[in-house]
């Protein structure tokens, strides 16, 4: 028997390390050629690591979340035939479907293959009872607290457990509390308490938030807009629609936003703090705040003020959908000079959006609702009327854009949304 040790490869992205998001094997299992080794993460790309040869896992890098330096060591495999710690491998490029190869390396570290389990005696049966006796008998509970359940002549059958079956002393306190009351149980479940290690795209998010935070001062404005015109056309056109994706408002949001962003070019921007250097962008390559199973991620529309209604409704759809089961592309997911959030129905009322760094502005819009308000009668007066309403909330990096800048940006915006017929015109 001989050893394989499997190095982490150079991804081709002149990183210097990666973090373990998720492994497929533990020590002591059994690899095949071709099977899946870990999930390994760069600052771009979640990349799969594959085994070029079948054997037994002898060790692994580390746990989830940690980082290993490129040429560092990932596993080491026990295989059949002489071990090829002498040999020089040099590492080839990544591939599409993340099999890299290695090179060989001396054994850094190995464990040994697990003992077969010893074999339990038989169990020991006991006596038979009857009745409330053997209920109370087959609850998992331990000694103490079966003790305690016998004082309070409590029967353990009637008790449910907070957790994986087994009666605690918690468990008996609310029994007890739910009695009390007259047979009315308190006002929530009680949860379970976890701790969760934060890796991946998390860690990623928390560090971004924290860096955001931490070096831009943010101010947040808030405007209200009367978007009764605006459903009213987004109701007409998605009657005609055709075969063509259903708009939704952030399709009509995302076009006033690119007709009105050439008049304030400090807020489609991105600030290099370290060089002193604030680019404005002549494009828009717009950043859609979209929330997977995995965290937050910004995929990117490119050169948004080119694309049409009907064109961004498919780009949303395509880009959220890639974001969502992780097959965007490092290239959609970067280079975003502003970011639109959203949260759909659960909107609230306002928000203060956190800047997508190294851009200097974010804006979101809030849940639409319908109110009363006073509005011209034809004839020189005024009369109620229920209308819909939306409140827009941005956010801007004040090092760069001043509150006048970003609130005239917003009354653009506001304007184009409440006159909806100028989304349409030339």
């Amino acid at each position: 028997m001989g050893t394989y040790t499997f190095n982490l490869p150079d991804i081709g992205e002149g990183i210097a390390e990666a973090e373990i998001v998720a492994w497929h094997v533990k020590v002591g299992d059994r690899i095949e050629e071709d099977g899946k080794i870990a999930d390994v993460m760069t600052d771009k790309a979640t990349v799969e690591m594959e085994s070029p040869v079948a054997g037994t896992i002898l060790s692994i890098a580390g746990a989830e979340g940690d980082m290993v330096a490129i040429g560092a060591p990932l596993v080491v495999i026990e295989i059949e035939g002489e071990g090829e710690a002498e040999a020089e491998i040099a590492p080839g490029p990544s591939t599409g479907s993340g099999r890299t190869e290695v090179e060989a390396a001396p054994v850094v570290e190995t464990a040994p293959l697990p003992a077969s389990e010893p074999i339990a005696p038989p169990p020991v049966r006991p006596e038979p009872v009857e009745g409330a006796a053997l209920a109370a008998a087959k609850v998992l509970a331990s000694p103490a607290v079966r003790a305690r359940a016998q004082e309070l002549g409590i029967d353990l059958s009637e008790v449910r457990p907070a957790e994986d079956g087994r009666v605690r002393h918690a468990d008996l306190d609310a029994f007890l509390a739910y009695n009390a009351a007259g047979g009315f149980r308190p006002a929530g479940a009680r949860g379970k308490d976890e701790d969760v290690r934060v890796i991946g795209i998390r860690r990623r998010i928390a560090e971004n938030m924290a860096a955001s935070k931490r070096s831009i001062p943010h101010f947040s404005y808030v405007e209200e807009c009367d978007v009764t015109a605006l459903e009213e056309l987004r109701g007409q056109l998605n009657s005609a629609r055709g075969n063509r994706p259903k708009l939704t408002m952030l399709p009509l949001l995302i076009t006033a936003i690119c007709r009105a962003l050439p008049d304030f070019p400090m807020i489609n921007a991105r600030y290099d703090d370290e060089a002193g250097v604030v680019h404005r962008s002549g494009v828009v390559h717009l950043g859609m705040a979209t929330q997977t199973p995995a965290g937050l991620m910004v995929p990117v529309i490119r050169n948004a003020q080119d694309r049409n209604l009907w064109q961004l409704a498919s780009e949303i759809v395509r880009l959220a959908e890639a974001a969502r089961n992780g097959s965007a592309k490092s290239e959609e997911l970067s280079g975003s000079t502003f970011t639109i959030t959203s949260l759909g129905p659960l909107g609230g009322v306002a928000h203060t959006p956190v800047i997508n760094r190294p851009e200097v502005a974010i804006i979101g819009p809030n849940r639409i609702v319908e109110r009363a308000m006073f509005v011209p009668d034809g004839i020189g007066g005024e009369r109620i009327a229920k209308r819909k309403c939306m409140n827009l909330s941005i956010s801007c990096d004040h090092r760069v854009v001043d509150g006048w800048d970003a609130a005239s940006f917003v009354q653009a915006v506001k304007r184009l949304l409440e006159t909806p017929v100028l989304l349409l015109a030339d």
